[in-house]
């Protein structure tokens, strides 16, 4: 039996996040959801040691506009996941990037409170399987001097690819998740 062709990342649409996870409610965030998101990310400053600088309302606002060359404002998907009306968790997703079998993962950062429990890796989980149904493959970039990250996602099933991006600041060395196995 021949395995059907992956749908493109057209299908995947703003009305299809809240299949992203069967656990939690997640919206897109924008303008007003700031405060809480600055709240979330400046609990994490180990993060922002490897990927300066520090956090602020103006780096989120920037953060939720920032679209890769080549895709627009209709491919981004600045989720929060929520728990009980609590954010949890904030996502940047971007659909077709850098092709349109791949999702991109921009960013990813867990409440402090919830780090070390097995929320992000479950959340990672849920995510990766929706969007099979999307796509086939999904990537991210981290910061190779952030072992911590690096460790989460390679428990997480992601491999490096062999990619790795210089910066002024860090290199980026850029991972990926087959979908489709």
């Amino acid at each position: 039996m021949q395995e059907a062709e992956p749908m493109t990342s057209a299908k995947f649409n703003p009305q299809k996040i809240q299949e992203l996870s069967k656990t939690y409610r997640i919206s897109l965030l924008h303008e007003p959801d700031i405060p809480a998101v600055l709240k979330l990310c400046s609990r994490n400053p180990q993060y922002y040691e490897h990927c300066p600088p520090y956090v602020s309302p103006e780096s989120i606002r920037q953060d939720m506009q920032a679209v890769p060359e080549g895709k627009s404002p209709e491919d981004k998907y600045y989720l929060g996941f929520f728990k009980a009306g609590r954010l949890i968790a904030v996502m940047d997703l971007i659909s077709g990037y850098p092709d349109q079998q791949t999702a991109f993962i921009g960013f990813f950062m867990m409440n402090m409170d919830m780090q070390g429990q097995g929320a992000g890796s479950h959340i990672i989980e849920e995510v990766c399987a929706c969007l099979n149904k999307y796509f086939s493959y999904i990537r991210l970039g981290y910061v190779k001097s952030n072992e911590q990250s690096r460790h989460f996602w390679q428990k997480n099933g992601f491999m490096p690819t062999g990619i790795v991006t210089k910066t002024a600041a860090y290199d980026i060395v850029v991972m990926q998740k087959n979908l489709r196995r």
